[in-house]
């Protein structure tokens, strides 16, 4: 499911947060999908080479993704370039090029961004795993 930094040869890069299992499981289910294996995912809570234009810290607090020309999209617009890739969300990236609805999945994806930790927490709950186990749980490991 995910690459090395220096395993990068597809032409789509998902970066995603691997400590977060909300974002583990989206990404395990975009994975399995057909067309996954196109993808290529970078666990940014581990150290991975992301480009000039992506830090770390961007990296974490919103979804990114490079897309095949090398330039690089995020929140709404990332979820977009994914879509686009696995045939049974295209539907949902034709649904994003009607005119004014970009703009309302934005605002959506803001919305959520504050909620994400809570949510994490209640996905982890239910039983979700974590890619990268974050410092708590390796405390308590």
């Amino acid at each position: 499911m995910t690459h090395s930094d220096t395993d990068v040869s597809q032409d789509t890069i998902v970066y995603f947060d691997g400590s977060c299992p909300l974002c583990t499981a989206e990404i395990k289910h975009y994975a399995s999908r057909e067309g996954g294996e196109g993808l290529c995912f970078v666990d940014v809570s581990r150290p991975a080479q992301l480009g000039h234009d992506l830090t770390p810290q961007d990296a974490m607090r919103r979804f990114h993704v490079r897309r095949s020309d090398g330039s690089l999209v995020s929140g709404a617009r990332g979820f977009v370039a994914v879509w686009e890739r696995l045939p049974g969300w295209r539907w949902a990236s034709r649904v994003a090029r009607i005119p004014g609805v970009l703009p309302l999945f934005e605002i959506g994806y803001r919305v959520f961004l504050p909620i994400r930790p809570a949510l994490s927490k209640l996905t982890s709950l239910l039983g979700a795993k974590a890619a990268t186990p974050s410092v708590e749980q390796q405390r308590r490991d």
